[in-house]
């Protein structure tokens, strides 16, 4: 019996002893555990420190362009042989730009002429005979069938005079159609024919720009052009020398985009143009109600895109946490954009920004800041 006892107490020893190991073997695996999920949690981040810099974020590029220019044309056939003017001259209203060949145009003339004596001697014998007519029909020498043949002789010849006085003065004009001339001082911005080139009517010639009234031509990016209406106003600038500068407004702005470039056109009419700036000067255009304007640019991986919405990513040193916030979008390509609602000095999130969350635990290497 005693050695029975012996046995079970040996037993209950060699089984407390097991049960105690086995707890301090999962207290030790918990607190393992514990710790990797604590470490787990914290994880390290790359950011970029938000940092405001002034740029014209409202500056576009263009040039100086006349508001009015007009293609010139001669109103008939003919060959050209003579043009007194080239790219950059600059003409007076109703001087002699080009000339054609008159030589066809003389000869039409002439035979109006000839066309139109013949037509007076008709009409001067028709008259006659019809009062020659008259007279005799009063004595009762004709009859009355007699004198309405010659009426109506005298009618027809009147309608053949009335026409070659117009065709005449068709003639005149068409051979004064031989020189062109502008209706109005300019200059000539464009030649689109040679002497010895045979230009038909309506053919363009020379284009005549009027230099009194200038515009600021730019393309504008499709998202920043809706924002733009007619009479805005902006301040123009030489990109050649920025001190020389004048005022705009804005005249028309193109209904949709190109469709390769994706830029919307804008004319600005200038309002007192300095002499320097000349028809097809290089421009920069600057909305005068943006001037020069406080961004924030971040890199594009910093930015996370959720139901619809655009957020980043800030970093708070103090509790070395992250919290997600909203922001407005503009001026965004391939690497970075323009954050609206970032605040200067903000450490933002530039990597990594689709896995976490709300007051998650983060640590800032040193060095991971830009």
């Amino acid at each position: 019996m005693q050695s029975d006892g012996m046995k079970l107490n040996m037993k209950r020893r060699i089984f407390s002893a097991v049960a105690a190991g086995s707890l301090s073997v999962l207290l030790v695996a918990c607190g393992e555990q514990g710790e990797g999920e604590k470490e787990a949690a914290i994880r390290p981040v790359l950011y970029v420190t938000a940092q405001a810099e002034h740029s014209q974020q409202n500056g576009f590029a263009g040039t100086v362009e006349p508001q009015f220019s007009t293609d010139f044309a001669f109103r008939v056939l003919g060959r050209l042989i003579q043009r007194d003017v080239d790219v950059g001259d600059f003409v007076e209203k109703d001087q002699v730009v080009a000339m054609i060949d008159p030589a066809q145009l003389d000869l039409n003339l002439q035979a109006a002429k000839a066309d139109m004596a013949s037509a007076e001697a008709q009409y001067a014998n028709a008259d006659a005979t019809e009062g020659r007519q008259a007279r005799l029909l009063a004595m009762r020498s004709i009859s009355q069938a007699m004198y309405d043949s010659a009426k109506q002789g005298r009618d027809t010849a009147a309608a053949e005079l009335e026409k070659a006085r117009a065709a005449l003065r068709k003639a005149q004009d068409e051979r004064g159609f031989a020189q062109l001339k502008p209706d109005f001082s300019g200059v000539v911005s464009a030649v689109n024919a040679e002497v010895g080139q045979v230009v038909s009517a309506g053919q363009s010639v020379v284009t005549v720009a009027r230099p009194d009234v200038r515009e600021a031509v730019v393309d504008v990016p499709d998202n920043i052009a809706a924002t733009v209406k007619q009479g805005d106003k902006f301040l123009i600038f030489l990109q050649a020398d920025p001190r020389v500068q004048a005022d705009g407004h804005v005249r028309e702005v193109a209904p949709q985009a190109d469709s390769a470039t994706r830029l919307r056109r804008v004319k600005i009419t200038l309002d007192k143009v300095p002499e320097a700036f000349r028809l097809g000067t290089t421009i920069t255009a600057l909305r005068s109600n943006g001037g020069s304007q406080q961004q924030i640019a971040l890199p594009v991986s910093a930015l996370l895109e959720q139901d619809g919405k655009n957020y980043v990513w800030v970093v708070d040193p103090q509790s070395q946490t992250v919290r997600r916030q909203e922001v407005g979008v503009s001026n965004r390509n391939d690497t970075d954009f323009i954050a609206q609602g970032v605040e200067n000095g903000q450490h933002i999130v530039r990597a990594g920004v689709n896995s976490l969350q709300d007051g998650q635990k983060v640590k800032l290497p040193q060095g991971a800041g830009q």
